[in-house]
């Protein structure tokens, strides 16, 4: 279940300060406050949806897409085409701690893998 206070929710109706880098009609990407890498920022998609899964079943084509594009947007706005890392944890387990599907995407450092 989507809760509704959390932190990226709260971002997105600017309930909470953050540092865009890039927003459309889809997504929100916004600096990552604990980075691990030189650049690491965060795409949020403008919807409740709290893993990947989620996503792609309950968001239409059209909303995918964008989402999509505002990722390869963010890359462009930052210089990092051609040279960035997507994560995307799923799971508790797998170190998600806000249950808003989002992706880091990162780069220029040695990548850390302790998510």
């Amino acid at each position: 279940m989507y809760d509704t206070n959390n932190v990226f929710a709260k971002i997105l109706r600017n309930e909470l300060p953050s540092t865009r880098v890039f927003e459309n009609e889809y997504a929100v990407a916004f600096q990552n406050i604990d980075p691990r890498a030189k650049t690491h920022v965060l795409v949020i998609p403008r919807g409740e949806y709290t893993d990947i899964y989620d996503f792609t079943t309950r968001a239409d084509i059209k909303t995918q897409a964008g989402f999509w594009h505002a990722v390869s947007e963010t890359a462009d706005v930052l210089g990092i085409n051609g040279n960035f890392r997507i994560v995307a944890n799923t799971g508790a387990g797998a170190g998600q701690s806000v249950f808003h599907f989002h992706v880091h995407l990162m780069s220029d450092a040695k990548f850390q893998t302790d998510f």
